[in-house]
């Protein structure tokens, strides 16, 4: 913006759509202080409406529609942006944007920062000696990385060998206004057929890919239901989101004679509204890095099942504000939906923990806070070179 001596944050990602990563930058920049920074968004595919939930009117969103695969015939657009928007700092985010390193340094951006977010089903455990080889080559053009949780900070340097003062861990914010309990319980959700005042209610929320493994929930809810059959009365499920695994999940659901105790709403925008329709929440994922959504959960005042990957135990203390289970294991989950749908005070109990410890730990001003220092601090670090 002409005229405007605001440092200017550009964005990168694959494609921005709905997602924890792209919700964790819609309140980065919806909540870091207007005065302090500038703001845009690239993706290398494809910006869609959710673009709209972004609050300032100052941000510009740009869109590359890249071919898959490496997208070394793309550097001369991304040269050309960079050179034309001039960002003071250029933040990547996850492999698949990585690559934009090399012409942020020829377009001589100042500072250039790249965050790991998580994993998906091609890495579940970071072996994967191809992308950690990428990211090798990689590092040496990047200033500094931002880590979602303690597993992918230890993953850049124990395997990608990235110095640990290059690194900043970072944990997501969730605003505890915005997702916080029903006042008098859980509520009905619109447009929802179950009743949270008859019925217990255990619900997800995510993209309904691969990686995030619903499927392995509509297992544990079959079986939950087959080892405690008088559940069939009251016990409900909820899965929001849309993608390939809706088919799946809900053809699980059909042979199991038990699709109409569940709800696929497909994809909708009203995820406060929709966790205060719960009575818990399950995160059945293959992989995370830092979930927003369990923050959200939790925040939200609902005890949380979630499986033992990535940054999920950072997060969910076994025991006091939720379970933790292996993935991949719909009887391990099927046992903790049991204990929770026979004990209210449990419930109750367990998501209090939760909320406090959102609060205590995992706030939207800690995580502002956080970035803004890290922005400030690199920008410091060219100035004195310079």
């Amino acid at each position: 913006m002409q005229g405007d001596d605001r440092p200017l944050v550009l964005h990168v990602m694959y494609r921005f759509d709905t997602g924890g990563l792209e919700n964790g930058i819609v309140n980065l920049i919806n909540h870091m202080p207007a005065h302090a920074y500038r703001h845009a968004v690239l993706a290398l595919t494809e910006v869609t409406d959710f673009r709209q939930r972004i609050k300032r009117d100052d941000v510009e969103f740009i869109s590359l529609h890249k071919p898959p695969g490496h997208g070394v015939w793309q550097f001369p657009k991304l040269f050309k942006a960079f050179r034309r928007l001039r960002p003071a700092i250029v933040h990547s985010r996850n492999l698949a944007a990585l690559e934009v390193q090399i012409p942020a340094l020829a377009a001589r951006v100042p500072v250039r920062i790249h965050g790991e977010h998580g994993r998906d089903v091609g890495d579940l455990d970071g072996s994967n000696k191809t992308y950690q080889r990428v990211r090798r080559f990689y590092q040496p053009f990047v200033h500094h990385y931002m880590a979602l949780s303690r597993d992918l900070s230890d993953y850049l340097v124990d395997k990608i060998h990235v110095p640990v003062g290059k690194i900043t861990q970072a944990y997501n914010g969730v605003d505890t206004e915005h997702f916080s309990p029903a006042p008098a319980g859980p509520q009905a959700i619109a447009g929802c057929p179950f009743n949270p005042e008859t019925h217990w209610v255990v619900g997800t929320v995510g993209r309904m890919q691969a990686v995030k493994d619903q499927v392995m929930l509509a297992h544990a809810f079959v079986q939950a239901l087959a080892q405690a059959p008088e559940l069939k009365t009251r016990m409900r499920l909820v899965v929001v989101g849309d993608g390939p695994l809706r088919a799946q999940v809900i053809g699980v659901l059909e042979a199991a004679g038990v699709a109409d105790l569940a709800w696929l709403p497909g994809e909708r925008s009203d995820v406060a509204d929709i966790m205060r329709g719960l009575h818990a929440f399950v995160l059945p994922s293959l992989a995370e890095g830092i979930s927003n959504t369990i923050l959200e959960a939790m925040a939200s005042g609902l005890p949380v099942i979630a499986t033992a990957v990535g940054g999920n135990a950072d997060l969910v203390i076994h025991g006091q504000t939720g379970y933790i289970v292996p993935s991949a294991d719909p009887l391990s989950l099927a046992h903790q939906l049991l204990a929770l749908a026979a004990n209210a005070d449990l419930i109750r109990s367990m998501g209090q923990a939760g909320r406090q410890r959102v609060q205590s730990h995992f706030s939207m001003q800690a995580m502002v806070a956080t970035y803004q220092r890290v922005y400030d601090q690199q920008l410091r670090r060219v100035r004195t070179l310079s």
